[in-house]
């Protein structure tokens, strides 16, 4: 994948999301990996500074954050019927 999923961390900073090629669409790894209630953008590789010196010091304008906002998801999902459900080990 050639896009980031970017968001404001809580002091202040820029978090960036590197998705993998999951079989979930760039819009399904944000709505699920963004933490709730924070905007985000989706950006082309291309956006994000390769030099990582001052990652700590990176800023986004929360206006510039349009594509969406993290929702609250069911990190231990228990149905064994949903696409995401991973069958817990068996310990002896």
């Amino acid at each position: 994948m050639n896009s980031r999923i970017i968001y404001p961390t809580d002091d202040g900073g820029v978090a960036v999301i590197v998705p993998v090629d999951c079989g979930k669409t760039i819009e399904e790894i944000a709505a699920k990996d963004v933490p709730a209630g924070k905007p985000y953008k989706i950006v082309d590789v291309s956006e994000i500074p390769s030099d990582r010196t001052f990652r700590n010091a990176w800023e986004v304008d929360e206006a510039d954050l349009i594509d969406g906002v993290g929702s609250e998801h069911d990190m231990f999902i228990t149905d064994p019927s949903h696409p995401d459900y991973v069958s817990p080990e068996v310990s002896e």
